[in-house]
């Protein structure tokens, strides 16, 4: 049976364990989630005391409309490694995780679910992965459990996911992960981008590995998703790939779109002459291709003009002040013990 070990049985050498800067922070969005918060604290808590690692806990409360604001206000008055972010709304998981980032002061973060579907102990495996050398961990619920409604769409979302990106992972949607911050440092997360993270870092030049890691079925509450979730990743999906491939130089995206238009336009134009002057066609006046060749000239153009604006908004993105994503109500810290 494990013991826990609260801050109020903590030793001298527990608190100038506790006193030191945290090397890694756990970031955990959270989202009504009353009956399983008690329960994952008293895990993760202990978890992290076996690490012998200075440590720090900080949830973001996503807009909660339950118990779970009450109950993680309880905790970071008895547990000064716990920090809290409050949201005035609910403003998503990627926002939570950005607040989380922001928020934190660790050089390894380490993001997992509320729900207990995910385990503490494998933060051990995670971090040992990184002391290797790899800059991010990705979890792979290998003996997911889950309905197969679940699995099934999972599988697929994974398969496309990793074709599209080229960044190939069994399970780009398990949240427990472990990055080094410089690997985050230069993202900003926005919109649903949290399930591409390590896409993205590897197009940064971060080295990647996937461990396996439990993965336990939900015991309080329900799932947050649903099969709209599927539809959702394939239209973000389109983004990342947009953003990864084009973000700085759209106009080569819209720009090749345009080109191709002109040169389909050109095409049927040319057939449409050519069947003006040849028979069977001497005096044709209906022809359906002049009509296409006139509609994909013009589309062309959009594209172009389209590509132009985007890229006049990329040079005004890079040269303005990034704006937040989200709106904190509060901070909730405890006071850190300090030497005499």
């Amino acid at each position: 049976m494990t013991t826990t070990v609260h801050p109020s049985d903590w030793t001298a050498a527990d608190i100038d364990f506790h006193d030191r800067p945290p090397e890694v922070s756990v970031v955990i969005p959270v989202y009504n989630e009353e009956g399983s918060i008690p329960v994952l604290h008293e895990q993760l808590h202990t978890a992290m005391e076996a690490l012998r690692r200075p440590y720090e806990i900080v949830y973001v409360d996503d807009g909660s409309y339950d118990r779970t604001g009450a109950l993680l206000q309880k905790i970071v008055n008895r547990d000064p490694c716990v920090r809290v972010i409050r949201f005035r709304r609910n403003f998503g998981q990627t926002a939570a995780l950005q607040a989380g980032i922001e928020h934190s002061q660790g050089q390894i973060l380490v993001f997992m679910d509320s729900d207990l579907q995910n385990d503490p102990v494998d933060i051990e495996h995670l971090l040992d992965k990184l002391d290797e050398g790899y800059d991010v961990v990705s979890g792979w619920r290998k003996d997911r459990q889950d309905s197969l409604s679940r699995k099934i769409p999972s599988r697929f979302a994974n398969w496309l996911i990793s074709r599209v990106t080229g960044v190939h992972l069994h399970d780009y949607g398990c949240t427990l992960k472990a990055y080094r911050r410089d690997v985050l440092d230069h993202m900003k997360l926005y919109g649903e981008m949290h399930r591409f993270i390590p896409a993205y870092a590897s197009w940064a030049g971060a080295s990647i590995v996937e461990v396996p890691v439990s993965h336990h079925a939900r015991r309080f509450g329900r799932s947050k998703y649903g099969i709209s979730r599927t539809l959702r990743v394939l239209l973000d999906l389109m983004t990342v790939k947009m953003l990864g491939s084009y973000f700085t130089k759209p106009i080569y995206f819209f720009g090749f779109v345009g080109l191709l238009l002109w040169f389909l336009a050109f095409v049927a134009g040319l057939v449409v002459i050519i069947q003006r002057l040849l028979p069977p066609y001497p005096w044709a006046h209906n022809n359906p291709l002049l009509l296409l060749a006139v509609f994909l000239a013009i589309v062309g153009v959009q594209f172009v003009l389209m590509g132009l604006l985007a890229e006049l908004s990329i040079r005004t993105y890079h040269e303005s002040q990034n704006k937040s994503t989200y709106v904190v109500r509060q901070v909730l810290e405890a006071r850190r013990h300090k030497k005499p």
